[in-house]
């Protein structure tokens, strides 16, 4: 999925000149404030400052910037009324007075305050002042605006923006940038980084051929091998470590497919029927035209059965390319091929549940369709809480690999029923635990207390819990997990194969119908379907991308590296051809990243049609 890109980096550096500075200009740590008189959080806020001046001194330099962001207006007239001040010394004055003057910000501070500023300077304030005023805020809201800040306080730190609590200690940590703080620091910024998946997968296929072809092959093979198994008194139930890393690990993977299946079909971009239809149009011809071309290379035989390997895209290869092009790809490019890769998951998971699953146990078929009523059953009666949904999935998985069908569908059939519930009044939420930190500080002062309660932490987890929904929540702490810890262990597991010319020779038969499924059938499904259903008035091509973009973007769909490899060892029971088809996948997805880079590099950057 596409992240929500906001920037983490201070927009105008600061000027000792226009900003509002306290601390030397050479100071080793530079803290920029954004915030408002009518915030309480700012108010809180500044008394953390206070103790950061007093542990830093000279090594500290803060700044001051406004974002009155509140619904009355009275914030954005305190910040004016500051910038009146004829001085630094007047400014800091008035700034600590309308900080500390009550715990909500009033017309009667307001008024104080004005009558001060007006009686130190013999009333000599000239009209001018308050036009200045007016630009210097507005100044200091297009900074914040420009440089993401959405919330206040927010604290930028030697220009980066912080993103953790706001209390003395933790901010200390920040600005000494203590291992920990460092080591959080770099896994963020890779994270956001878009093509920080694609990159780690590619890494971990690297490092499984790599090892594969060095004298530790064997070992490494073998390592793979190894049985893991569970016992419980009698009970045992074991399986290589392989075959727990593709059918139980990559549940995992198949349950974030499945919330995001889920998410666009209920307020993504699936949602809207028109704004769908191309996108599924061409995910459609992009699944049909290489399987069809597979099986007319391949008409029968032992190979016949691989059609489904080339149907299926990479989404976080083909993103990550898409990344590095950066504006040179339209934002609804992304968008479409997401989208498009939605659906071409959905097709996977049809094709992998009806066409690559041994004998069906009927028994164990039933039990499993037993399981998931208890599901739909928990989720229509409105169970919030993830535990039952979680041992009840565990129990439909092991009913799903004992009935013969791939234990990962699981995954997907959990996913339905995590449960999504309307968006909360986050107006009363913020209301109720303000009134619940309110009340519990009235003893924060008793003797022995050093915290809030654990009844006050309890109701405040119950607000949190309530801020969204179960389904959002498991997408929102797993969807990195399966991007950047199950997909390269599926790559280190799966991606290892010996690289020999002797497989063009007895197996160019199949590599020939994979690769060209992948390069030919791929750009050549997904642009004719979506130029049929443009054609029919069906769907709507935006303006935004050219024929030439989509083309691309339909080339990049033919890196089908991890569903493709996963299909290929569904389809194929010999060592032989297993390895046959991940070498015909690799070079197939390679060839397809450069034309489908190749062509959005050289696409013009408008509709011309």
């Amino acid at each position: 999925m596409i992240p929500s890109e906001r920037s983490n980096r201070l927009d105008r550096p600061v000027d000792q000149q226009i900003d509002h500075v306290l601390g030397p200009e050479d100071a080793e740590i530079t803290l920029v404030e954004y915030g408002g008189y009518d915030c309480p959080s700012c108010r809180a806020a500044n008394e953390v400052i206070a103790g950061l001046r007093d542990e830093f001194g000279n090594r500290l330099r803060y700044v001051f910037r406004h974002r009155p962001i509140t619904d009355s207006d009275i914030a954005r007239r305190a910040a004016e009324l500051v910038e009146r001040a004829q001085n630094e010394e007047q400014f800091w004055a008035m700034h600590l007075e309308l900080m500390t003057r009550s715990n909500l910000l009033t017309e009667d501070d307001l008024g104080a305050v004005n009558a001060r500023l007006e009686e130190q300077n013999d009333h000599q304030i000239p009209d001018s002042a308050t036009d200045e005023a007016r630009a210097r805020v507005d100044g200091d809201v297009r900074s914040a605006d420009a440089s993401g800040v959405l919330v206040t306080p927010t604290f930028f730190i030697n220009g980066r923006r912080y993103e953790g609590p706001w209390d003395q200690h933790a901010l200390s940590d920040a600005m000494l940038r203590t291992p920990g703080h460092r080591a959080q620091l770099a896994t963020l910024d890779f994270l956001r980084w878009g093509p920080s998946a694609g990159l780690l997968l590619l890494l971990a296929t690297l490092v499984a051929v790599a090892l594969t072809n060095s004298p530790l092959g064997h070992a490494f093979n073998e390592f793979w091998e190894q049985p893991f198994e569970f016992t419980l008194g009698k009970f045992s139930f074991g399986m290589s470590i392989h075959h727990w890393v593709n059918d139980g690990l990559l549940t995992l993977f198949f349950l974030v497919v499945g919330l995001e299946i889920k998410r666009e079909f209920t307020v993504g971009h699936l949602a809207n029927r028109r704004s769908a239809a191309l996108p599924i149009a061409a995910a459609i011809g992009g699944m049909a035209v290489p399987a069809l071309l597979y099986i007319w290379v391949i008409p029968e035989g032992p190979w016949s059965n691989g059609w489904g390997i080339p149907m299926a895209t990479d989404t976080a290869f083909a993103i990550a390319v898409i990344a590095v092009l950066g504006s040179r790809v339209p934002v609804e490019l992304r968008v479409f091929l997401t989208a498009a890769a939605i659906v071409d998951d959905i097709g996977a998971i049809l094709v992998i549940a009806i066409f690559y699953s041994a004998d069906i146990q009927v028994t164990y078929l039933v039990a499993a369709a037993a399981t998931t009523g208890v599901l739909a059953l928990l989720n229509r009666a409105h169970v919030y809480r993830l535990s039952p949904y979680v041992c009840v999935g565990i129990v439909l998985w092991s009913f799903i690999h004992a009935a013969g069908l791939h234990a990962t569908l699981a995954g997907v059939v959990l996913a339905m029923f995590i449960p999504t519930r309307p968006p909360p009044n986050l107006k009363a939420l913020m209301a109720q635990a303000n009134t619940i930190l309110d009340a519990d500080m009235r003893y924060g002062g008793d003797v022995l207390r050093l915290g809030p309660s654990l009844s006050a932490i309890s109701a405040l987890d119950a607000v949190h819990d309530r801020l969204e929904s179960p389904a959002d929540r498991l997408l929102r702490q797993w969807g990195n997990r399966s991007s950047y810890v199950v997909l390269p262990l599926f790559a280190l597991a799966n991606a290892g194969v010996v690289m020999s010319t002797d497989i063009f020779e007895t197996h160019s038969g199949l590599v020939l119908a994979i690769m060209t499924g992948l390069i030919i059938g791929k750009p050549l499904g997904m642009g004719a379907a979506a130029a049929i259903a443009v054609r029919m008035g069906i769907a709507r091509k935006p303006d935004a991308y050219t024929w030439r973009h989509l083309i691309g973007a339909a080339a990049l769909a033919g890196i089908g590296f991890t569903m493709s490899l996963f299909v290929a060892g569904q389809a194929f029971a010999s060592e032989e051809d297993f390895a046959a088809a991940k070498i015909a996948v690799f070079a197939a997805s390679v060839i397809a990243a450069c034309v489908g880079t190749a062509l959005l590099y050289s696409a013009p950057a408008k509709s011309v049609d």
